[in-house]
């Protein structure tokens, strides 16, 4: 009897070194996908651009993988071509995107051949227009109409990396702890939220002069960095199929019924429905939180010490001090241990919180959105892993997301005025919500391949995604248009000369689109409950662990 031979796949450090790559690269592309978030309200005062433009140009990120069903060939290109091959290409064309949307809000670009040019033009796209989905509009500043054409770009190529790093961890983990591996993945990506809501407004006013274009510089510098990842990861996994003998995804060839097989399955309907109902309402959240928390909190503005450069420097590394601490805590096999990295994690995490309520800015307030996520993340996929409830911890995360985006509508507008109180309250339901989104990478992604054949994956990732992205590009856009309608008063004064831009851009009433936002929460519970209901009579084992005990 040979004995078996150890790969790659089989040595832990080995396999966690692979993940910690692609969730570098996705880190990365975390950060430039929300680069523009945190300083809506400087695009507003120094490019002209209204809450609308804002939106568009946000929800452009998704249009070519809706509208051009890029997605879909994206899994198709999975599927055929590998995790290798797509993983580089990912990262090239983010990379092209990013350069475009730099040179869309670059001081080059303001009075330039190709500003002219983008003010006569696209103002009517046939048949988009007729259907309300037009990615331009007649008005919309040229700046915000290239930013939008790069940031479609490298949509299709963030969106093609994402399903790229679900199918490479599959690869890597599968039988083992791929809901702990794709927890942790998501929980470092999500660090790029934070690293872009403390950096973007830091470069943007870096020097005492406003310069939007530094902040987008700063996110293709990383897309660089990602691009790099990606290509140490393609060495890795190209020696794994060496070893391994298994002929990289293109060898099996794909076929449209395949498709076809995986919609006619109705649990993976219900994730699908799922998952776009649930990330809408968070991922456009984030586009517009901070300019949310700079309209209903009284910030005072930070002086000497904290108003510094060098203050930035240290509440970001207290913040990774927080990560670093509860994401370890998890994998001490020592209680004391365990206990002394959380006391750790929470004392920093307070020392953060109180950084950010002396420094009065609204992005270090909202960048503590992934640091519980961070935490409890990888403690939520060993369970997935190891005792199930996926389906549960699905319609738990709904909930949480219901109560936060309501406690924002009605609950923080109440606090204006509270220095103190407003801060309190936006840490904790922030901490909450970001608590909820650690619930859907643990649950949901190990899920789908129990619903799916394991070569068709790709495309059943694909299929989620570009689902998911029809939400991702409405919703941003269907939240600037909201708050243009429900806050005309702001704009008749801004117009009038009664206030200026800067003031108007602090000025809106978010409260519709809140609501809009929980909507979305109830939905998403309403499935959840459906979802469970399914998997109980038709035994699709979402509730079932992932690692089964060998007898």
């Amino acid at each position: 009897m040979t004995e078996k031979l150890e790969t790659l796949r089989d040595k832990a450090s080995v396999r966690w070194i692979a993940l910690l790559l692609l969730a570098l690269a996705m880190f990365c592309s975390y950060i430039f996908m929300d680069i523009l978030s945190p300083i809506k309200d400087l695009m507003m005062s120094t490019r002209g651009w209204d809450s609308t433009a804002f939106g568009t140009m946000q929800g452009a990120e998704t249009f070519l993988n809706v509208f051009i069903f890029f997605l879909i060939f994206a899994g198709i290109i999975l599927d055929k071509m590998g995790v290798r091959f797509t993983a580089l290409l990912s990262g090239a064309v983010m990379l092209i995107g990013g350069l475009i949307k730099y040179y869309a809000v670059t001081e080059a670009f303001m009075g330039s051949g190709v500003e002219a040019w983008f003010n006569d033009h696209l103002n009517y796209i046939p048949v988009f227009q007729e259907l309300g989905v037009a990615p331009f509009y007649k008005g919309m500043p040229a700046s915000a109409k290239v930013a939008a054409v790069g940031f479609m770009i490298f949509g299709c190529g963030v969106e093609m990396a994402g399903i790229t790093v679900s199918r490479g961890i599959v690869k890597w983990f599968k039988g083992r702890e791929t809901a702990l591996a794709m927890g942790s993945e998501m929980a470092l990506a999500r660090l790029g939220v934070a690293t872009c809501m403390i950096f973007s407004p830091f470069f943007a006013r870096l020097g005492g002069t406003v310069d939007v274009s530094r902040s987008v510089a700063f996110g293709v510098v990383l897309l660089c960095i990602a691009m790099i990842m990606f290509i140490v990861y393609f060495f890795m996994d190209k020696k794994l199929d060496e070893q391994t003998g298994e002929a990289e995804e293109k060898d099996d060839p794909f076929k449209v019924s395949d498709i076809g097989k995986i919609l006619s399955s109705f649990g993976f309907w219900l994730v699908a429905l799922l998952c776009v109902l649930y990330y809408s309402a968070i991922f456009p959240f984030q586009k517009y939180a901070v300019n949310m928390l700079q309209c209903n909190l009284t910030l005072v503005p930070g002086e000497g010490f904290w108003a510094s450069n060098a203050v930035t420097y240290i509440q970001y590394a207290i913040m990774l001090a927080v990560a670093a601490c509860s994401f370890t805590s998890n994998f001490a096999k020592d209680k004391s241990k365990k206990i002394l990295l959380m006391v750790i994690a929470v004392i920093a995490l307070v020392i953060y919180c109180y950084m950010g309520y002396k420094r009065g800015t609204a992005e270090t307030i909202f960048a503590v959105f992934p640091l519980l996520a961070v935490a409890i993340t990888p403690i939520l996929g060993n369970y997935v892993d190891h005792k199930g409830k996926a389906a549960s911890m699905l319609m738990i995360g709904s909930l949480l997301l219901i109560i936060c985006h309501l406690s924002f509508a009605f609950i923080l507008p109440q606090f204006k005025g509270s220095q103190v109180g407003g801060v309190v309250v936006a840490y904790i339901l922030i901490l909450v919500l970001g608590a909820s989104f650690s619930l859907v990478p643990a649950a949901l992604w190990p899920s789908v391949p129990k619903l799916v054949d394991e070569k068709i994956i790709g495309s059943a990732y694909a299929l989620i995604f570009w689902i998911q992205n029809i939400g991702l590009w409405l919703f941003p856009l269907l939240i600037g248009k909201i708050l243009d309608k429900t806050n005309q008063d702001v704009i008749a004064q801004m117009n009038e000369g009664i206030i200026d831009a800067e003031t108007a851009a602090v000025s809106y009433d978010y409260t519709w689109p809140l609501v809009m936002l929980a909507c979305l929460g109830v939905a998403a519970m309403i499935l959840g409950i459906v979802l469970k209901a399914v998997d109980k009579k038709k035994n699709l084992g979402l509730e079932q662990p992932n690692i089964v005990e060998e007898k």
